[in-house]
């Protein structure tokens, strides 16, 4: 493997005066960076060069390039440099470090940040460069959602189910608007400002009886919930140029669905765009749509409706190998929907790999892997189930934890491989999960509830002890954990360690890869150390790997490292050395076919 491209694919950030000016994040020699795009000149220049790589980015009226100078505990500030080049400067002075949690800059030179303390939020406004004056600080996790085009007021999220779910305020900290999440009112997001318009108009959706509905407030008007333009599964949305209607994505059953909502007409029209999943639509001025599409054998494509250039992605060109099926599981809440990626050629059953998404608010969708890819090419299938909990499905499919945390989902990929087993599309004795985060956590928790189930197991970055991951955690985890499971571990201890993976270590009996960060502060470093000790304890076959980053890397040589490691664990655990067949005697049930193994590059 001579070189190894990691990047977040996300469409470039579009300045406001000047819509041939962009930033967008890129591949720089194996990190993720920030570059600037010129429509007119077609040429674009690299912006930052960090050695753990960048990832936020934004530009502003002025066309001056923002991004989060953070370090590998995601601890950071927000800095800036002009679109053609020269110093990077402070985006606010006099704002302690922490991390990211919004920022708005649609305003020219006011800025306007949120950033995350140990167990508070700060929001910041200020002149760009200038001092940032606190407007508020809330305790817990909280995220800037926007700043109303003139500056005069801004709105700030909490979780979508409280009391105080959106939060309105003017640059002095006045409240303007409490809007709550909770009872009968629904849960509530808040997804931006109008940018046109008479009056300051905040975008929010509304999750209420098993839709999702647009919504708007205003000073005038109040909250009001359109109940004309509902949908079945989740929805985000961004405003159209002129503030007068709005671009609804709608993510459903693993695909993606466009719509346009004309506010004052009351009507919704469908956008066309190809089956799969558009990773991201924008309306832009003059009546462009940029999108970002992908599908499962295809790697993201960057468009314009009105044929701008846009920046180049530097993907795999073309087609990748491997088909595509849908498969639907009775389970006791509905279907479970697995999509089920096939090498070419050859019949089944195959082995398998169960590609084990994490979240668990989020949901596996017909979109490029590069793990899939490189599993597909390798002779694998690669199955990516999304049980019960993910995103996609409704909201009583989200809110579905009937066997509890951990093992309502456990359950699903169990009842998926016995589905796939019986349609005679895997090999049981060759199948293996990998996941991250609380993809991960599912691993080992499946590894030690099930054991001999599945053949073998990788595990990166996981939630090994739950309670001890919840002390040592962020706010936000924290917050999301005591969501999960209705308490802190202090209130309700049993259902912590009911769904806790080091309570079943010493059951594991299948090899086990672990990969783990040593700067992680979502799954920290020390709660992975004490499963390891217990697999030691226990005995149980297992392997490990450490990095020296965070949770979310963005160096390509660690994406690399562990694709490497876990691919070649995979295959050397699911598809043994083939034994010599003694002649005139038919292949028995572990032989496989030749094969070669890829990697993304």
């Amino acid at each position: 493997m001579s070189r190894f491209q990691v990047y977040r694919a996300a469409l470039p950030e579009v300045c406001a005066a000047d819509p041939s000016r962009m930033a967008f994040t890129a591949d720089a020699d194996g990190r993720c960076e920030v570059y600037t795009w010129d429509t007119a000149a077609r040429r674009s220049r690299q912006v930052t060069d960090r050695p753990g790589g960048t990832l936020h980015g934004a530009i502003d009226r002025d066309a001056r390039v923002w991004w989060f100078d953070e370090d590998a505990r995601g601890v950071g500030r927000w800095r800036h440099q002009a679109f053609t080049g020269g110093p990077d400067l402070p985006g606010l002075t006099g704002v302690p470090d922490g991390t990211a949690r919004g920022l708005a800059v649609i305003g020219g030179p006011i800025a306007t940040i949120g950033v995350g303390l140990d167990d508070s939020t700060t929001f910041r406004i200020g002149v760009r460069g200038g001092p940032g004056r606190e407007v508020t600080r809330v305790d817990g996790p909280a995220s800037l959602a926007g700043l109303a085009p003139g500056g005069d007021l801004l709105a700030l999220t909490r979780t979508a189910d409280s009391p105080a779910a959106v939060t309105v305020l003017t640059p002095s900290g006045a409240v303007a608007a409490v809007l709550p999440g909770d009872g009968a009112h629904g849960r509530l997001w808040a997804l931006g400002f109008a940018p046109a318009g008479p009056d300051a108009t905040l975008l929010l959706v509304r999750e209420r009886e098993d839709r999702y509905l647009l919504a708007t407030w205003s000073p005038a008007t109040g909250t009001v919930t359109h109940d004309w333009c509902a949908f079945d599964t989740q929805i985000t949305a961004r405003w159209y140029p002129d503030g007068r209607s709005v671009l609804v994505r709608q993510e459903r059953h693993g695909r993606s669905l466009l719509h346009r909502a004309h506010l004052a007409g009351r009507s919704l029209a469908p956008v066309p765009t190809p089956p799969g999943t558009l990773l991201d639509a924008a309306p832009r001025p003059g009546g462009d749509l940029h999108t970002l599409w992908t599908d499962s054998t295809h790697p993201p494509v960057m468009a314009s409706s009105a044929g701008t250039p846009l920046p180049p992605l530097g993907t795999v060109a073309g087609r990748v190998p491997g088909t595509v099926r849908d498969i639907r599981t009775p389970g006791p809440d509905g279907l479970v929907h697995t999509l089920l990626s096939l090498p070419e050629g050859g019949t089944g059953p195959h082995p398998a790999v169960f590609l084990v998404h994490g979240g668990p608010a989020d949901h596996d969708r017909d979109a490029y892997d590069g793990t899939v890819h490189s599993l597909v090419a390798s002779g694998f299938a690669v199955a990516r189930v999304n049980y019960r909990g993910s995103t996609g499905y409704g909201p009583h499919w989200q809110g579905a934890f009937g066997e509890g945390v951990g093992h309502t989902q456990v359950a699903d990929l169990a009842a998926v491989h016995a589905d796939l087993t019986a349609r005679g599309l895997i090999r049981p004795d060759a199948t293996g999960l990998w996941g991250t985060s609380w993809g991960g956590y599912l691993v080992l928790l499946a590894l030690g509830t099930r054991p001999g189930l599945w053949r073998a197991g990788v595990a990166v970055k996981p939630v090994a002890d739950y309670a001890a991951a919840h002390a040592a955690g962020t706010g936000a985890l924290r917050a999301l954990d005591e969501r999960l499971f209705g308490g802190t571990p202090a209130q309700v201890p049993a259902r912590y360690a009911h769904s806790s993976p080091i309570r079943y270590a010493a059951r594991v009996r299948d090899p086990l890869l672990l990969v783990a960060a040593t700067h992680d502060t979502k799954c920290p470093a020390e709660q992975v150390r004490s499963y390891l000790t217990a697999l030691e304890t226990a005995g149980a076959r297992h392997e490990s790997l450490w990095l020296d980053s965070g949770h979310d890397g963005y160096d390509g040589g660690d994406h690399l490292a562990v694709l490497r490691r876990a691919v070649l664990f995979l295959d050397r655990e699911l598809r043994p050395p083939r034994r010599p067949t003694p002649t005139g005697s038919p292949p028995g049930e572990g032989s496989a076919p030749p094969h070669r193994t890829a990697l993304n590059r």
